[in-house]
């Protein structure tokens, strides 16, 4: 099977997004209905792209076994990111593609420098797509990046939640962690579980540095827009998060010694394959990304620990959003498909499979993980939580996430205190959007 083949996609994952409109056509007009019937029974080539190193394979599983079987007039062709096969290199030779897709902020900071972005406002109207019945978040933060205009639809998401492995858990004698707990909790259980045995550290909790920065559940914009520049030194509230990342479970006793040995943060690597992490932050993608890495460990999961003061918020989302670019030769082909990969059949398709889909809907949400590896596992854990706000970003925000997840790391380590680290953060943070704006004037 197709999900048999699954490789980790890079975290830029990517992963990552979100849909909206009726597979039965009961939310659009009568002409609605007419037009898509029409380009749909007309023959065309329907060309994805996408430079976040997603396999074919995952693709397919995801997206395009379905599509051709809906589409059987259409040819749909997806081309992976590789050698001679960047974006510079893709548009220096011409070589077209009708729908780009990336990961919020990777979004922008792709298609708005290299001018292949595509006002989809009308075909949107054209076809009936409501947007109504996409989450809110999700959805007004492409609005927020494009000025109200609309270059992507959400198709798929992704949010933070907390992996734990049993087997660490019952070899210390703990009890799991539950749903709702908040990270003074979860710092109590990081307490117990961190020591080390012998040779091997085992360490309570851990996260993806990368991630928690860009969808902290605190909602801090990484730049000022208004001003173009940093908040890592202004805004008061990323000392808590460094505090609650990357200080309190870092500084519990035997941590930090057994992080010297390695000089590095424990990652995924040390939670899905040494088995010696109780404790893992990150994407709820992991599921179906990593199905058969996870085979072996004996794993569950719960909603991201909270901040006592605002219970219930997780973390920001992780869409992906898909665009028609000025280049597609069918743009109401295109758009034909992306309105069926937005319709209730597509998503729910989607959610059975641990894909978490973007509509308010909660009966679609209900069928999450149905047809999953995993499908006796917590599921309902990821929607647990309401979406904290998703701030505006800049087309740099990227660059800035990399810095700032580095930032964490330092803290982590013990090579800078926080005061520090912050102060540094934000003189290197200066740089690289003196660097991209430079670049990037016209």
């Amino acid at each position: 099977m197709k999900k048999d083949l699954f490789v980790l996609l890079t975290l830029v994952l990517g992963t990552t997004l979100i849909g909206a409109c009726s597979s039965t056509g009961e939310e659009e007009s009568g002409q609605g209905k007419k037009v898509a019937k029409d380009i749909e029974s007309e023959p065309a080539k329907v060309i994805f792209y996408s430079n976040n190193n997603d396999p074919v394979d995952s693709f397919d599983f995801r997206f395009g076994d379905s599509l051709r079987k809906k589409f059987p007039n259409y040819t749909i062709k997806y081309i992976q990111s590789d050698k001679g096969f960047s974006l510079p290199e893709m548009l220096t030779s011409g070589t077209r593609f009708d729908i780009f897709f990336q990961s919020i902020g990777n979004f922008e900071g792709n298609a708005f420098p290299n001018g292949i972005e595509y006002d989809m406002t009308d075909l949107i109207k054209k076809y009936d797509v409501d947007l109504t019945r996409f989450e809110p978040t999700i959805i007004n933060a492409v609005k927020q990046a494009s000025g109200g205009k609309l270059y992507g639809l959400p198709i798929f998401t992704s949010n933070l939640v907390l992996y734990y492995n049993k087997d660490v858990f019952d070899k210390f004698g703990v009890s799991y962690p539950k749903d709702g707990m908040t990270w003074d909790e979860t710092l109590e259980l990081t307490k117990k579980l961190t020591r080390i045995e012998g040779d091997k550290p085992y360490f309570g909790f851990t996260h993806s540095s990368a991630h928690t920065v860009r969808m902290n559940p605190l909602s801090i914009p990484d730049a000022d827009l208004k001003t173009d520049t940093p908040t890592i030194n202004k805004d008061e509230r990323w000392k808590t998060f460094y505090q609650t990342f990357f200080v309190d479970p870092m500084r519990v006793p035997g941590y930090l010694e057994a992080i010297k040995k390695t000089n590095k943060l424990p990652d995924i690597n040390n939670f899905v394959k040494d088995g010696n992490v109780a404790m893992f932050a990150y994407l709820s993608s992991l599921i179906y990304v990593w199905a058969d890495q996870l085979k072996d460990l004996n794993w569950d999961i719960v909603s991201l620990p909270t901040f006592k003061d605002q219970k219930g918020i997780g973390s920001q989302s992780y869409p992906a959003y898909f665009g028609i670019t000025k280049m597609a030769q069918n743009k109401d082909a295109a758009m034909t498909v992306l309105k069926y990969m937005v319709s209730d059949e597509f998503q729910t398709e989607l959610a059975k499979k641990g894909i978490m889909p973007v509509l308010s809907n909660q009966d679609i949400q209900n069928k999450l993980g149905q047809e999953s590896p995993y499908k006796d596992r917590n599921f309902k854990a990821i929607f647990y939580n309401k979406f904290a706000p998703i701030p505006e970003k800049a087309l740099y925000d990227s660059q800035l996430v990399s810095n700032y997840a580095s930032t964490g790391t330092n803290i982590a380590l013990d090579k800078m205190d926080l005061n520090t680290a912050l102060r540094t953060s934000e003189e290197n943070t200066l740089k690289v959007i003196a660097q991209f704006k430079q670049q990037n004037a016209k």
